[in-house]
């Protein structure tokens, strides 16, 4: 069987006057089929419809469809092994070939969108972003976007933070809760260690007591979606993409401050104020009324309290989470008890204070309060006391002309 190729090229090297034998040796062809093209003229060739095969799962077929009517999300390793009990001899690609054929299709669900009524869920999150600092140019530096989404309003709250740690999410909450004067009802988290433990066999969700502790001081209550369905927390998941594109790429910061100042000023004026696609609402507005729904805030701020110890270096500082606060020179002991509240590092000494410090942002950070160094003592000879003044008396010239004319006598004498 040629192609419609190759009887172009019989009929043009004939018309370049070869013979059969030459047109058959050059195209690799037999010489009968040369003669039967050359007589055919530029036709394309036309081959007779193969004979349907009987496919050797057709005599199957009947049992298959019950089978698939009846439950269609059956296997096709589990067909297979059924059928080959009954006689099926074929291969399981013939059976699976033939399974795309005749299975039912599957109806597809449309998704239930999920609406929480006003003060009664916000949604929480962390997304990992990459930047260089003009403070730091050639450094890449990792910051995490901590994010609340209230559910039904769409309001924004975020701050770009140096790490994950429990303190900086407890910051967060308190934060975030100050800034919308409020707070839901329960606040739905992901699967991240800061607030979902583990879970036992029974469904049974364990969550981090200290953040337990901070949200019942509030009000609130934890709540974590369910495992792999990221669409339950879509709210706060899908801004992500969003703060990426509209305010992340093409800016510069000069540092993890000036972040999150530029991150401010973009939420109040443009994510905030715009119109949201899926509610038709403009943000700020709708947040104005879901607020009158959240719970006040509590009278006090919370204030929780992680107690530790940790050894003075040389250099008289204290490392708590991964920055260095000063302790005062007068200390004398080598090992103090640090407590680390949720806005300010406190350090103690044999149970009294001597050293107290606002909680730093980053990492590798130092803070040294003026007033723990003391002056560097005086050099020695400046400790020494000055010798008394000795006044210089003053001789009239005359007393000092007599004097080398005394010398010059006698030096005279003596050379006598």
């Amino acid at each position: 069987m040629i192609g419609l190729r190759e009887v172009v090229l019989i009929q043009e090297l004939k018309r370049q006057g070869l013979s059969v034998s030459a047109i058959a040796r050059q195209a690799g062809l037999d010489r009968k089929t040369v003669k039967k093209y050359l007589a055919s003229g530029l036709e394309a060739p036309a081959y007779s419809p193969r004979k349907p095969v009987v496919s050797a799962v057709e005599p199957h077929r009947h049992y298959l469809l019950e089978r698939l009517t009846a439950y269609p999300g059956l296997s096709s390793r589990r067909l297979h092994r059924e059928i080959r009990d009954m006689g099926y001899k074929g291969a399981y690609s013939s059976l699976t070939e033939y399974l795309r054929k005749i299975r039912p299709p599957v109806p597809k669900t449309y998704e239930r969108r999920f609406e929480t009524g006003a003060g009664v869920q916000a949604q929480v999150d962390f997304a990992e972003f990459q930047t260089v600092f003009t403070s730091e140019p050639g450094i890449v530096r990792k910051v995490w976007l901590f994010s609340m989404v209230l559910g039904h309003s769409r309001w924004l709250w975020g701050r770009f933070c140096p790490n994950q740690g429990l303190e900086t999410v407890m910051r967060c909450h308190i934060a975030a809760f100050e800034a919308m004067a409020g707070c839901c009802s329960e606040i739905l988290y992901d699967r991240m260690k800061t607030a979902v433990i583990g879970e036992d066999a029974a469904g049974v969700v364990t969550y981090n007591a200290s953040l337990v502790a901070l949200l019942a001081h509030y009000g609130s209550a934890p709540k974590a979606c369910q495992p792999y369905r990221a669409k339950t927390k879509g709210k706060v998941e899908r801004p992500f993409r969003y703060i990426r594109q509209d305010f992340f790429l093409g800016r510069s910061f000069r540092d993890l401050d000036d972040l999150n100042a530029q991150f401010d000023v973009w939420r109040a004026d443009i994510a905030n104020a715009r119109q949201h696609a899926t509610t038709g609402r403009i943000v700020r507005e709708h947040f104005g009324e879901e607020q009158l729904h959240l719970r006040p805030l509590p009278a006090m701020r919370y204030d929780a309290v992680l107690t530790v110890e940790r050894r003075i270096s040389r250099e008289g500082m204290v490392a708590v989470a991964g920055n260095y606060y000063s302790v005062p020179d007068t200390a004398r002991r080598r090992v103090v008890e640090v407590q680390h509240h949720t806005h300010e590092v406190r350090i103690f000494e044999e149970g009294q204070l001597i050293a107290r410090h606002p909680v730093l942002e980053g990492k590798n950070c130092k803070r040294i309060e003026p007033g723990h160094r003391k002056a560097p003592p005086a050099k020695r000879a400046e400790m020494l006391p000055a010798p008394p003044a000795v006044p210089i008396l003053q001789r009239p010239l005359a007393f000092y002309g007599a004097v080398g004319e005394r010398l010059a006598s006698l030096n005279a004498k003596g050379a006598a």
